[in-house]
């Protein structure tokens, strides 16, 4: 109880941009819960992190802290879900530029059957392509998604969105990273910046080497899929994402 007090009030202070106060509140819980919350210590160094982003500081140990806590839940006993766990742990590498150590947990992570997860969340489809975005409307319908919301420009779409999490909404987010008026990294910040734990699949005719790619991989987002794609990629990447989302909950 006294921790989730603790957090909430480091968030009000984060959110009031009090980032020194807020990240060493965060850092404090983080020390506590290391050793037996290991998750939820993990999101706190990430709530750290932020703290220092906004203040245009580095946040490279904050971000190693939280891909080390949720590789080392993965190998605890009985985790709740492992391949989330790896996923996320990737991710953080992968933000870092470890991109060997962040493929081999990505591999263990593809090894790992997830078991079913019942669809009930929105997805919102970003994609100035009418024809694209027909397609992905298509495809997550056959999927089993039926909540869709579809955005032609990235202002639009981070309004619809911000409008969705009011509602405690929790969408996964397919973003396309041409757009005629942001760039995808750009539409991923300022989502991530008000939903820190938002799901977000890119979608892009870049190969994944490119820089424009790297940099929005690097704002926090779940997975990638390159154009043109098929209907198993988008099922796969939309399940990395329900396996990081069904970790965080």
């Amino acid at each position: 109880m006294i921790s989730k007090v603790n957090c909430e009030i480091a968030v009000t202070h984060l959110k009031n941009k009090q980032f020194i106060t807020a990240y060493n509140l965060f850092l404090n819980q983080t020390e506590s819960l290391k050793k037996s919350e290991q998750v939820k210590s993990a999101l706190l160094y990430l709530l750290a992190a932020e703290c220092k982003n906004r203040q245009r500081k580095e946040s490279e140990n904050e971000i190693k802290e939280t891909g080390d806590l949720f590789l080392k839940y993965s190998n605890s006993k009985n985790p709740n879900n492992v391949k989330g766990a790896l996923l996320c742990a990737s991710k953080c590498f992968l933000s870092l530029g470890e991109f060997d150590k962040a493929k081999d947990v990505y591999q263990k992570a593809k090894m790992i059957v997830r078991s079913t997860i019942q669809v009930t969340r929105p997805i919102v489809i970003i994609d100035y392509s009418k024809a694209v975005a027909m397609k992905l409307q298509n495809y997550v319908e056959k999927l089993g998604y039926s909540e869709i919301y579809l955005f032609e420009n990235g202002k639009d779409a981070v309004k619809g969105c911000k409008k969705l999490f009011s509602k405690n909404k929790e969408p996964v987010v397919l973003l396309d990273m041409g757009l005629p008026d942001l760039e995808g990294d750009i539409v991923a910040t300022k989502l991530l910046e008000d939903k820190l734990n938002l799901q977000i699949v890119v979608i892009t005719a870049d190969e994944k080497t490119t820089t424009r790619v790297n940099k929005t991989i690097s704002t926090g987002v779940s997975t990638f899929i390159q154009k043109p794609f098929t209907l198993d990629e988008l099922k796969k990447a939309i399940d990395i994402a329900e396996s990081e989302y069904s970790l965080l909950q």
